[in-house]
């Protein structure tokens, strides 16, 4: 099973620069695209051209913002959000055999305080969720932008980025709490400690061009899909966003 996530930054955009022609060319099981900006009535024709059987969204109240998509091949019960007061189209969760797969577009937390408080709650409600699952002996799958480099070695620019929020100890430590309840970083696991591969570039300064980058977009799974994992990937050469698609291999039916 290959399942992808996108932040597209701008669903009608990104339609309108031919950025999901890529798609046809290649057998995705699941994909996920985060920052829609759509509603349900905004949503382009194309999407609907890409061939999957199944398409949901969850779409902010606000008009031209955030909101998640999830096309996928397979049968799931999808809920939108049963952790956390979500009216801003943040997650949409499928449930399959015993299988749950989340895909979620975080919160940024550079804009003020109480952003980055609305942030560090919604990590804290969903890490609690996700503990609750365990215990339950789901397989869990989490993609999505969650607007965190983990490590030094995820941005370019690590000591500048100290005191920004996306880098702050405290959105680092969430992802450390993640990871010792059980999850896995697929990148890491399959890459190692492999350097500048990153999935967000800002629009400023040439960045993409010249790799100034974060790595902010995952594929995390519960330890118990660990022996599943084949592949784990970052498609640097697909462009239309500021961020890169990022993806894996699941050896499951």
């Amino acid at each position: 099973m290959k399942l992808i996530s996108w932040n597209v930054n701008g669903l009608r955009a990104i339609c309108d620069k031919n950025g999901l022609d890529w798609i046809l060319k290649e057998k995705i099981d699941f994909l996920g695209f985060q920052e829609i900006k759509a509603h349900k009535e905004q949503i382009p024709k194309k999407i609907y051209e890409l061939g999957f059987k199944h398409l949901y969204s969850n779409s902010a109240q606000r008009a031209g913002y955030s909101g998640v998509m999830s096309l996928c091949n397979f049968e799931s019960e999808v809920r939108e959000c049963d952790f956390f007061e979500d009216d801003e189209g943040r997650v949409l969760e499928h449930r399959f055999k015993n299988f749950i797969l989340f895909n979620i577009y975080f919160p940024n937390g550079q804009k003020d305080e109480q952003r980055l408080n609305f942030k560090m709650k919604f990590y804290t409600d969903f890490l609690s969720y996700l503990e609750k699952l365990l215990k339950e002996g789901k397989e869990i799958i989490i993609c999505g932008d969650v607007n965190t480099a983990h490590k030094e070695i995820d941005l370019t620019h690590p000591k500048a980025n100290q005191n920004t929020s996306g880098f702050l100890p405290i959105e680092r430590a969430w992802i450390d709490s993640l990871l010792k309840l059980g999850f896995i970083d697929t990148f890491r696991e399959i890459h190692g400690t492999i350097k500048e591969k990153y999935s967000w570039w800002s629009y400023r300064m040439k960045a993409r061009e010249r790799n100034v980058g974060w790595r902010i977009d995952y594929f995390f799974i519960s330890k118990n899909l660990k022996s599943k994992l084949k592949d784990a990937f970052i498609r640097e050469d697909i462009f239309g966003s500021d961020h890169a698609p990022v993806g894996i291999e699941l050896d499951i039916d």
